[in-house]
């Protein structure tokens, strides 16, 4: 706990902590990874390549510092962060590296601004921080370890099942090596993939395109063409070869109720919302669905919609937007007036694909009247507002 001399300490100097956040973040990554090279593999280095991920910690820090006063609203700030760290098997050990780390960040970007007494009551705000991290993790590991087909730590999977979905996505169906149940997860989930590459282990995040079946999961990655793992998975693994899973985990899940819905995806950002529709159309509710891809040989799962559309023709609507070619429901872009086309009295609205791509659904939902806690999205990169495009 703080000193009322850290406390106010850390409220005079929060302003120019905040000013110099983002150099601190970003001269914190490099000194990390110099002195501890062993927690690089729990980074992805093309979002360290940009300034995405250090502004996504600075707001993090920015967010618990303005929420301090206020437990549950900070334990709500945090709920990203929670879920990335148990996807990625983060534990309480690490924390004093990350600490040690961005301390001395700190004291290098602002020199000797920064008195013992502050250093120690940043130290202190720190220590708070990490110490509730750490709660709201174990809490999370252990109540999936308690469930039917839970674990805790890396578990072996191997690939049962790989299918092209389109020019660029490939899905891979993933069942457990030891033969026991795998735990549910909620549609619209993540799940944390650990591979070995050039026998250095790489972590990444990877949507769960299927519901629950207790026996398997599954996985669709579009193949980038820089992209460390993805073409790992598309050009090196076959059936038969393993990997290893970590706790499913995401906050992009239906919200209860008998609202419908209107799913917007780009690209691979159908990869969460898919398991979300076919969730709804089982509790019989509305749903269009839209897709918006490059073109036919880009559009996957056109015959997963299609059949799910045949299932479901009274309550989904689905529709198919392709920028190139013929084939498709409409030219061009899912823009405003597409949107007000097929947007659902009081729907609840969920969409995911790019930074751009989401920036203009949410505003031409904003203008459509949507208020903001019926629109519901998902950053497959750092975590930032939808403005930052």
């Amino acid at each position: 706990m703080l000193t009322p001399d850290q406390e106010r300490l850390i409220e005079t100097t929060a302003p120019v902590v905040a000013e110099h956040l983002d150099a601190i973040t970003q001269r914190f990554y490099p000194l990390m990874f110099s002195r501890y090279p062993e927690v690089k593999s729990l980074f992805n280095q093309a979002h360290q390549a940009g300034a995405g991920e250090p502004r996504a910690l600075a707001g993090a820090v920015l967010a618990y510092v303005g929420l301090r006063g206020n437990p549950a609203g900070a334990r709500e700030a945090l709920a990203t962060a929670v879920s990335k760290h148990v996807s990625l098997d983060i534990r309480p050990e690490q924390y004093p590296i990350v600490g040690e780390c961005l301390m001395a960040a700190i004291g290098e970007v602002l020199g000797d601004a920064v008195t013992p007494e502050i250093a120690d009551a940043w130290g202190a705000l720190y220590e708070e921080l990490a110490g509730l991290l750490i709660e709201l993790e174990e809490h999370r590991y252990r109540d999936f370890e308690q469930q039917a087909g839970g674990w805790r730590g890396p578990r072996e999977f191997r690939i049962a099942a790989i299918r092209q979905e389109s020019a660029v996505i490939r899905s891979f169906v993933l069942a457990p090596t030891d033969g026991a149940p795998v735990a549910d997860h909620q549609p619209g989930q993540y799940i944390g993939v650990r591979l070995v590459i050039d026998g250095e282990p790489v972590y990444r995040h990877y949507s769960l395109s299927a519901t629950p079946n207790g026996e398997t999961y599954r996985i669709s990655v579009k193949r980038e063409p820089e992209g460390h793992a993805s073409r790992h998975l598309h050009d090196v693994l076959g059936v038969g070869d393993t990997l290893e899973l970590l706790p499913p985990a995401g906050d992009l899940t239906l919200v209860d109720g008998d609202d419908p819905l209107l799913l917007a995806s780009g690209g691979v950002g159908q990869t969460p919302l898919l398991p979300i529709a076919r969730q709804a159309l089982s509790q019989g509710r509305e749903v269009v669905y839209l897709h918006a891809a490059l073109d036919a040989e880009h559009q996957a799962f056109a015959e997963e919609v299609a059949t799910l559309a045949a299932e479901h023709p009274e309550r989904l609507t689905a529709v198919t937007v392709h920028e190139r070619g013929d084939g498709a429901d409409h030219a061009g872009r899912i823009d405003r007036e597409l949107l007000a086309r097929y947007l659902p009295a009081d729907a609840r609205c969920y969409f995911v694909g790019p930074q751009g791509f989401m920036t203009a659904i949410d505003q031409s939902l904003e203008t459509l009247g949507v208020p903001a806690e019926r629109r519901h999205f998902e950053h497959f990169g750092p975590s930032r507002p939808l403005d930052a495009a």
